[in-house]
């Protein structure tokens, strides 16, 4: 493992930790909190942040093999959108809070990381 890349395993560590907790919560204690639409955000912000958490993990896994141009930068775009995106949600069930243009901005920087990876693997010259 790079010593820079401590931080992004780090971060999965906990969004992989947190992940579980929020799904756990969403399944067991918020239904009796909140709206069953509030509860489904939740459950879609639990998803997303899976999904990406994995994707992180794994590129994180090929930079050990192969550190290429770009892979931070994918790296931040899922961090970033993740925050945002699930961020968003999570803080709209479980604070109140309005932060419905957050979500989208989110959204955007999560299919940004994907459209940057694609750069990364067309661009390798091996």
């Amino acid at each position: 493992m790079q010593q820079a890349d401590k931080g992004w395993w780090s971060w999965v560590a906990l969004s992989g930790a947190s992940m579980v907790a929020l799904g756990a919560y969403a399944a067991h204690g918020l239904p009796a909190r909140v709206s069953a639409d509030l509860v489904s955000a939740v459950e879609t912000g639990v998803r997303y942040q899976a999904w990406h958490t994995l994707a992180m993990l794994a590129l994180l896994v090929w930079r050990t093999q192969r550190a290429r141009a770009g892979q931070r930068l994918v790296l931040a775009l899922w961090l970033l959108g993740t925050l945002a995106f699930s961020g968003s949600l999570y803080a709209m069930a479980l604070l109140g809070l309005n932060l419905g243009i957050v979500t989208p901005i989110g959204g955007v920087a999560l299919i940004g990381g994907w459209l940057s990876l694609l750069l990364v693997v067309v661009l390798a010259r091996d």
